[in-house]
């Protein structure tokens, strides 16, 4: 209710940053990637689970989402459409790993749509930002993508920065993977996947365990000696699903959280309700 009340800057975007003694936004900043994403993402979940009984989350989910089409939806010179970041009002053409769970929040939003051309727009921006950020897995030489990914007017989904290269077993793609191959079975979404996985048992697979590597554009890049917890919890699971029946852990039964927990959606049979 309180964020729903708030005068947002930049015609309906959210900073990343709020007071929460006095309530007034911090740093100008806005992303879908760190600090931003999992505020989106359940606002639509949150509709989802409520089997549509929560009505302020999804017209929270609408309005913010059509700032963010008309703002940060960019497309580079070679057509391939990615969110950019937005700092005091200038726009920095930079995507994080992180934000490629967009994907699948614009595919499970166009699966709740009102109406068939708001659908039909928003699941098309989905398997786009998802085929961007395939590109940003298929342009290293490892075929891991990177932390972070940019676009110029020379580089496109490459990772500029040596200190951007790393990959930390992050599910994000993947599970925007999980997403699209559930909403459109399009063959492309699975073989992207198997593709990943692949290239994660190359390259990050270890005698016990997998771990993250320094630097996806080297193949004999150095590991970090660590295994996220969300490898386990979202990456593979979301791997797994991807190749597993629809009927396993169905999008109409239930929605998973930021962390790929699957929670009921509520239901009368289930004896569950919102309020």
């Amino acid at each position: 209710h309180f964020m729903d009340k708030q005068t947002k800057p930049h015609s309906g975007l959210y900073p990343n940053y709020v007071n929460p003694h006095n309530g007034q936004w911090g740093e100008d900043s806005v992303s879908l990637g760190a600090l931003g994403d999992s505020f989106y993402e359940y606002l639509i979940k949150s509709w989802v689970q409520s089997n549509g009984t929560d009505p302020q989350a999804l017209s929270l989910y609408n309005k913010a989402m059509d700032a963010v089409d008309k703002q940060l939806v960019q497309k580079s010179r070679n057509g391939l459409t990615y969110l950019a970041k937005m700092s005091y009002g200038h726009l920095e053409h930079k995507m994080e790993h992180l934000a490629c769970f967009t994907g699948g929040m614009f595919g499970l939003g166009a699966l709740h749509a009102s109406d068939d051309t708001t659908r039909h727009h928003f699941l098309s921006l989905a398997a786009k930002i998802t085929d961007t950020c395939a590109q940003s897995y298929a342009r290293t030489a490892t075929h891991i993508g990177p932390e972070a990914f940019y676009f110029t007017d020379r580089e496109e989904a490459v990772a500029l920065n040596n200190h951007e290269k790393y990959y930390i077993l992050r599910p994000e793609v993947i599970e925007s993977y999980f997403y699209l191959w559930r909403l459109t079975h399009d063959q492309r979404f699975r073989d992207y996947a198997w593709s990943a996985a692949q290239a994660i048992q190359r390259h990050c697979h270890t005698d016990y365990g997998f771990s993250g590597i320094r630097n996806t554009s080297d193949v004999q890049s150095a590991k970090d000696d660590v295994q996220q917890t969300f490898f386990l919890a979202e990456t593979l699971k979301y791997l797994y699903l991807i190749f597993s029946s629809d009927d396993l852990i169905s999008l109409d039964d239930w929605v998973f959280n930021t962390e790929a927990h699957p929670f009921p959606i509520l239901t009368t049979k289930t004896g569950l309700s919102y309020n």
